[in-house]
């Protein structure tokens, strides 16, 4: 029968379940008052359950007495009060492990022996924030539960992270580290860390245990856990399973949702925001999706499982782990006895929730006794690990030097941790996939390495594939085939994403596998149809294989015969409509259901404007994506189509929404500047969230996003029509669809203006320290960049921002976070612009002239440089000098170092504006970074082009060491081009930021034989892409010229004479 979560993941209310304490009579002390009729007791049962340092504990219970009653024995045997990330685990002779039902009879449970049954005391719900986790104790129990993960192989990571956690155990259990008593890395050999442990590893933990000196066993599991987190198999137990083409792959389920791999590299991610439904019948278990949720043509995903046992203990998993992370509360739902006609499973999740459980731990907290900590990761020299005490080593209350009293962590807040290289590794790019719907007859053979695909016919726009096994090349490559036993298990090598990327290009060479796009699109959506594979397999999925350039020749035009695409402009035009229209409803989801998230969890108020602001847009455009993929669909299958009438129609009934929009974004915008100013909260919760991998760009930019859609809209629009003839069918639509939109940017330009220049203040203001409220009415950014700037120690590199009223000069920080410390000021009243004579010994250079205040000598990188900025500069003087209301706010009181000027609440202001919160990684890419990187600068007129100019696709990159080409999705945004495996993903792989870089056609001493190919340069970094079309290729031109400063691109590009 289907078993279905009717409203899952859209409820959560109900009251709060009693959290029951009751023990039967005669076990550890429980007591009750015996009926008045004795009754006869039942059957008992002698349970052993193994705690998390491996000792083990007897308890008596009824056979027929609910699971709970066990559960609740041990937790009061461990005296724990934090008891519901917990749970008892036991293991059928199949291997299948199932968690232990509280709300049903022990001997009715699924695969439990009632002959000397042996259960496990494990982590249930594992936390992604290890700050929600109240008591001491609790994180100790958390960190054994990561120990045994590693040490049994279940927690992968390189060996940089490995090293840096079994640092961490071995403070935990040892103290700092002593050079008399540990002379070399032997001291390690009686610890089982991980099941590839050798003397390389031991020297890494060694030099890792070092840098811990002081940390007390309490912050010493705070950091261990904190760095456990963000490893990407945190948490994640695998359950096989197959998809509808018998592919094997592996399930998780985790508190973001459920997760895919194959093997144990990360395929697929659906997020509870994402998921309507979860069911399962018989082995089939069944994920529905919200509608506009991925963009599938089918909203439902289907996965097989060994048996019906297997699938309905994962789907319990999932239903579980949904109502703990999701909901606020659970309602109590009394389960029903089986009738004869059973209508489902009526399992659901009736525990506390992680809400509750902070809620109930803060108002029922006291101070605890110490424990004593268990030494269960030891081993002998015969390698069995050496067990604690029956009753549990870490429970008698001893008092010692070395153990901390259990506390609040309020009161103990995480320590920083090392260096952030040692993470976890970057996102394997060279991962398998797996297909979500039904297929057309595809053939897959696999021989080393290789993947030969044929299609028969071009029916079906829904078909999806792509199945990739790659052998091994390198030791950085994910194994394309792992041993599920721990001992077997192979190590993931520290990598980045380039060494990735040049490792599967020299695995392409091994095995002697080209492979190359046609110049038509691939029929299963090779360049973004209608429906795309969602975890599309970035190591060029559904392209032909060819031997070589000349002699695959032949291949190609046998291909290139069973595929009958659409050749009219008009098509592609309408493709590039539905590629960024999915890019759009991505940014959207990164307000509407990510950060409302953050907002929610944190009940942050100041937040709530933002999400408000977009909510009605997000909801709008999902419906908007599922008709533009139908009317696309229909085009490719040569059906009745147009476009004129679906554009005229959207935008009569968005258009008054974006009316609104563009009413309400500037004050939101200032209300949001002000909240992060002044609310430290606030600005800490922006700042987390944007160093989440989803939100790729400054948290204010995706506020942005409707703004440029409309410009994007009327492109559209535009090009249509210069297509069409005016008998054209669509022609009137297109027009009166213009007309429309052009009365909502006749209004909205100057919204747009005033939008991205406080955007670009607020922007700053973050990346620059020392300097007191950037954002000023009336004060417009101008340009910024690089310049080198004299003295007596000769030319030194610094930053200048040009405002309309000022000229700040400042210097790179050396802090973790990478900042711009404000050096000095110049305002611009009255300020000159001179050409340096040739004493300064560099050319390009040119004296600013503060008129009393200071002068400067500097230097650009070049002449066409020097006369951006002195073009600039002089422009800000003139104007500044005919407005005398112009405002200008002095910085004096300001500037850091200038303490004895600044009062305490200037201090924390300074501190608060800083980029003291934000991670320097997850802003590296932002413009002003990569102008202080490649020694350029970019002007609000560069800024404005750019924000006319969004497009997203898929685009083939060439291998560097092959004739392969690469499959990606790729989005060009803020000066930057964003890799992904698929339009699906939620973040990308890489970026690539192109201020500085010419864009060109291939030379002849290239060798690129292919057409619609264009060249990206920055010094001897060399990139060659390969659009789809000539219409593709053009606009991918346009769009990337709008950020390289100096392009090289001929009028006639291939022979093509417009884009």
């Amino acid at each position: 029968m289907m078993n279905d979560i009717d409203s899952f993941g859209m409820k959560g209310a109900g009251s709060k379940m009693p959290h029951s304490h009751s023990t039967p009579a005669g076990v550890d002390g429980g007591s009750r008052t015996p009926p008045a009729t004795p009754r006869k007791a039942g059957k008992m049962l002698a349970v052993r359950v193994q705690m998390l340092d491996d000792s083990i504990t007897m308890f008596q219970v009824q056979a027929k007495a609910l699971g709970k009653v066990l559960f609740e024995q041990v937790c009061k045997q461990l005296h724990l009060l934090e008891a519901d990330y917990f749970g008892l685990e036991y293991q059928e002779p199949n291997f299948t492990k199932y968690w232990l039902d509280l709300e049903k009879p022990v001997c009715r449970q699924v695969g439990l022996s009632l002959i000397d049954p042996l259960l496990r005391f494990c982590v249930k719900f594992y936390t992604p924030d290890p700050a929600q986790l109240e008591e001491e104790f609790t994180r100790y129990l958390f960190c054994q539960q990561i120990k045994r993960d590693l040490a049994q192989g279940l927690l992968q990571c390189n060996d940089n992270t490995a090293a840096l956690m079994a640092s961490y155990i071995v403070q935990a259990e040892c103290g700092d580290y002593v050079i008399e008593d540990y002379p070399d890395h032997t001291y390690l050999s009686t610890f089982k860390f991980v099941p590839h442990q050798d003397q390389e590893l031991e020297r890494r933990i060694m030099e890792n245990h070092k840098k811990h000196a002081g940390q007390s066993p309490a912050e010493a599991d705070l950091n261990l856990l904190e760095t456990a987190r963000r490893c990407e198999l945190y948490g994640m137990k695998m359950h096989p399973a197959k998809d509808h083409e018998n592919v094997p792959l592996n399930l998780a389920v985790a508190h973001m949702g459920i997760v895919v791999f194959q093997n144990y590299t990360k395929i697929n991610t659906f997020s509870w925001a994402k998921i309507r439904k979860i069911s399962f019948k018989r082995k089939r278990f069944l994920i529905k999706l919200h509608p506009e949720g991925y963009g599938y043509y089918k909203d439902t995903v289907e996965f097989f499982f060994e048996g019906r046992n297997e699938c309905k203990n994962f789907w319990k998993k999932c239903v579980e782990n949904h109502g703990f992370f999701r909901c606020s509360v659970v309602k109590r739902v009394v389960r029903q006895k089986t009738r004869v006609l059973s209508r489902g499973s009526s399992f659901r999740y009736s525990g506390k929730t992680q809400k509750q459980i902070v809620e109930f731990v803060r108002d029922n907290y006291v101070k605890r006794q110490t424990f004593q900590r268990s030494n269960s990761f030891r081993q002998t020299s015969g390698g069995r690990a050496l067990q604690g005490s029956e009753g549990g080593g870490y429970r008698g209350a001893t008092p010692s030097s070395s153990l901390m009293g259990s506390s609040s962590i309020s009161a103990h807040p995480l320590l920083p941790l090392g260096d952030p290289a040692l993470a976890t590794p970057a996102l394997s790019l060279s991962c398998g996939s797996m297909t979500l719907d039904s297929p057309t007859t595809v053939t897959s053979a696999s021989m080393g390495g290789t993947i030969h695909r044929r299609e028969d016919t071009a029916t079906s726009f829904r078909t999806l594939t792509s199945i990739d096994v790659h052998s091994p090349a390198t030791p950085s490559q994910v194994p394309a085939q792992r041993q599920t036993h721990a001992t077997n298990q192979q190590r993931i090598s520290s990598t980045d994403v380039q060494a990735e990327k040049q490792a599967i290009s020299n695995q392409r060479e091994n095995n002697n596998s080209v492979y190359a796009a046609e110049k038509s699109p691939d029929k299963r959506t090779t360049n973004g149809g209608v429906e795309m594979n969602n975890a599309s397999v970035v190591n060029s999925p559904d392209l032909s294989p060819i031997k070589n350039v000349r002699n695959g020749e032949a291949e190609e035009a046998e291909v290139r015969k069973t595929k009958r695409w659409p050749t009219d402009k008009a098509y592609y035009i309408a493709k590039e409509l539905l590629m960024t229209e999915r890019t759009y409803k991505k940014d959207l989801d990164v307000i509407n259901v990510w950060f409302r998230e953050e907002v929610s969890r944190e009940a942050a108020l100041e937040g709530e404007s933002v999400v408000s602001l977009v909510e009605l847009l997000a909801d709008v455009h999902g419906p908007c994506l599922q008709e533009m993929e139908a009317r696309l669909a229909r085009w490719e299958s040569n059906a009745r189509h147009n476009i004129g009438d679906f554009l005229y129609n959207t935008l009569l009934n968005v258009l008054p929404l974006y009316d609104q929009y563009l009413e309400n974004l500037i004050p939101v915008l200032e209300k949001m500047e002000y909240s992060m100013r002044t609310s430290r909260r606030f600005d800490q919760l922006c700042r987390d969230f944007e160093s989440q991998k989803h939100c790729y760009l400054p948290l204010t930019s995706f506020l942005l996003k409707p703004l440029q859609r409309l410009l994007h809209y009327n492109s559209i629009i535009d090009r249509l029509l210069d297509h069409y003839p005016k008998d054209h069918t669509d022609f009137e639509d297109c027009l009166a669809a213009r007309d429309r939109l052009g009365e909502t940017l006749l209004e909205g330009l100057t919204i747009i203006n005033q939008a991205e220049n406080l955007v670009q203040l607020c922007e700053m203001q973050r990346d620059i320290t020392g300097f007191d409220n950037l954002v000023q009415e009336g004060r417009r950014f101008i340009r910024l960049g690089c310049l080198q700037k004299y003295s007596r120690k000769g030319f030194q590199q610094r930053m200048f921002f040009l405002f309309s009223d000022v000229l700040l000069y400042t210097f790179r920080t050396q802090q973790p976070t990478q900042c711009f410390r404000v050096h000095g000021q110049l305002p611009l009243k009255g300020m000159k612009i001179q050409d340096a004579d040739n004493k300064t010994g560099t050319d390009f250079a040119f004296i600013v002239d503060g008129q009393g205040n200071q002068s400067l000598t500097v230097a650009a990188s070049n002449e066409e440089e020097k006369e951006r900025w002195i073009e600039d500069l002089n422009m800000a003087i003139t104007q500044i000098d005919a407005d005398a209301k112009m405002p200008y706010l002095s910085l004096k009181s300001c500037i850091l170092g200038s303490a004895d000027e600044m009062g305490d609440s200037v201090g924390l202001e300074v501190d608060r504006t800083s980029c003291g919160g934000a991670k320097a990684s997850q802003r590296s890419n932002t413009a002003v970074h990569v102008c202080w990187h490649r020694n350029t600068s970019i002007s609000y007129s560069d800024q404005l082009r750019a924000f006319q100019n969004q497009l997203s696709g898929f685009l083939l990159r060439k291998f560097k060491n092959s004739n392969g080409w690469q499959k990606l999705w790729v989005v060009f945004t803020n000066f930057c081009l964003f890799f992904y495996k698929s339009h699906q993903d939620d973040f990308p792989l890489a970026s690539l930021p192109l201020l500085g870089y010419t864009v060109s056609t291939p030379s002849e001493k290239d060798g690129i034989n292919k057409d619609f190919v264009f060249k990206l340069q920055f010094k001897n970094h060399v990139y060659f892409f390969r659009a789809e079309s000539d219409y593709t290729f053009g606009r991918w031109i346009e769009v990337i010229r709008s950020a390289t400063q100096q392009s090289h691109v001929p009028a006639s590009m291939n022979g093509k004479e417009e884009y």
